[in-house]
Parts: structure tokens; sequence; C-alpha cells
């Protein structure tokens, strides 16, 4: 998720917090967002869009995730709310859509939930929908802390026959063997070397670094953050397959997102 989705305040005024979380998501008192993922070789076309939550408080007003993602961390709700943002961003896909796959970023606490990908493939099957349509997002920092889970977490989601996107690619070390072990999709190169590439040389070796792993392991390799036309001309001249963020696609309800 892009950093700039991740303000730092929760809210100060739910007395009881699990209370509040369950209500909410009785009530469906959440909005799903998308931001577009473009591929640079031909920027008009965008292979798939990273699905964003918003939680609506009783006066109406949204709370950007970083409001309420701490919270639900904290009450170890996290696998609720990617089972409700999932089911519903299926059932959004299903109605039509310009863009072919949808990216849903996965929790440490769902990486160990076995309901997860079992709910996710009987919500794949009422739609009708092809598995590969749903791109999972995954972090290096969960990889490299909870590798038990991910290994199975990743070996379930290529028997159901989705897509695999590491986050956060650059930023941490991971082994090789762990890349070739989990064999992503994707990768995400770390926001911060992104946001350094037009002035920093050490970030655009990085860069350039990711991107060769990339060809050699036919892996596409996503810059996000990507928020000015210098950080886009830089990741583009140096082979980045894809890019997302501010300066591509203002996140916006997932309807219009995704609309033909």
């Amino acid at each position: 998720m892009p950093a700039t989705e991740l303000p730092t305040e929760e809210p100060a005024d739910w007395e009881e917090p699990a209370e509040r979380l369950i209500q909410a998501l009785q009530q469906n008192a959440f909005e799903l967002y998308a931001q577009r993922i473009i591929a640079l070789d031909r920027p008009r076309s965008a292979p798939m869009a990273e699905v964003l939550v918003r939680m609506r408080e009783e006066e109406e007003r949204l709370l950007p995730p970083g409001a309420f993602l701490p919270v639900f961390e904290r009450l170890g709700m996290m696998p609720d709310l990617d089972r409700w943002v999932m089911r519903r961003a299926l059932a959004q896909l299903a109605r039509g859509s310009r863009v072919p796959s949808l990216s849903l970023n996965i929790s440490a606490q769902t990486l160990s939930d076995p309901e997860f990908l079992s709910e996710m493939a009987a919500q794949l099957a009422r739609h009708r929908m092809r598995p590969a349509s749903v791109v999972l997002e995954i972090t290096v920092d969960d990889i490299v802390g909870r590798p038990a889970s991910v290994e199975q977490f990743t070996a379930a989601a290529r028997r159901l026959g989705t897509q695999l996107t590491i986050d956060g690619f650059g930023g941490s070390e991971i082994a090789a063997a762990s890349l070739q072990a989990l064999r992503p999709n994707y990768v995400k190169v770390d926001r911060s070397i992104v946001r350094g590439v037009a002035a920093s040389p050490a970030a655009r070796g990085r860069l350039e670094a990711a991107v060769r792993i990339g060809r050699k392991t036919g892996i596409g390799v996503i810059c996000e953050c990507v928020e000015t036309r210098e950080v886009l001309a830089s990741v583009r001249s140096a082979g980045a397959g894809f890019a997302q963020g501010y300066g591509i696609h203002v996140p916006e309800p997932i309807a219009r997102a995704l609309a033909r």
C-alpha cells in the first residue's frame, strides 16, 4: 500500500474499539478505493489496480487506512477486514472492468488464516472468475519474519491459481532461494528507492539491480510511489516494467477506477 495512504494517528475517541470495528464490519461501514498500475511500455494499459480501503465515520467522513488499520492489527482482527475487502472487491470486478486484475494487500495476520484462501476460492467460483484475476500482495518483512506462514500461504495460493506480488523489494535483503521458491509474478521496488531514484545514484543503482533480477527471472518490476514526472522518467529509463503512484493515478472509488 502506498505510504501516502498511511497517516499515523488513530481515532482517539473509540471507547470500545473491538465493538466499534465489529459493528463497522457488520454494517459494511467501509468504502473500497483503487489505484491503477500502468505498463510503462503501454501507458494507457493498466493490467491491475491495487485495492485500498477507507472507513466511514458517523459523520460520513472517510478515515484513511492509517487511522484504523493499527486498531485492527492490535486487536488481531485483520483477517476479518481482509475477507471483507476480498469479497467486495471480487464482486466489483465481476461486474465488469477495464482493469483485468485486482491486487489485494494480505496482512501478516491473514497469512496464518487457514480459511482466507478457501473463502476466496468459493467467491471466485461464485462469480465465475479466473483465479489469475487476483494478485495477492505480501511484504518482504513478512517473508523474512514469518517464513513458515508465507511458505504455506503462497503454496496454497499457487494451487488456487492466483498471482503474487512481493512488496518492499530491494529495501531489505531477501535470499535468492526465497525468491525462487515463492515464484512471484511481480515485485514492487521499495518506495524509498523509487522516491530517490531521480536524484540519487545509489537509488538508481538499486533500481537497476532489481530490474536485472526481474529480467533474469521473468518477474515483473513495479515502481510504486511515482509522484513526479522526473521519477516517472527515471524508472522508465531504468527499465522498470510498471509504475504506480499519485503521478500515475490518484486513488478513487473502485467502481470509478475500474470503469470501462
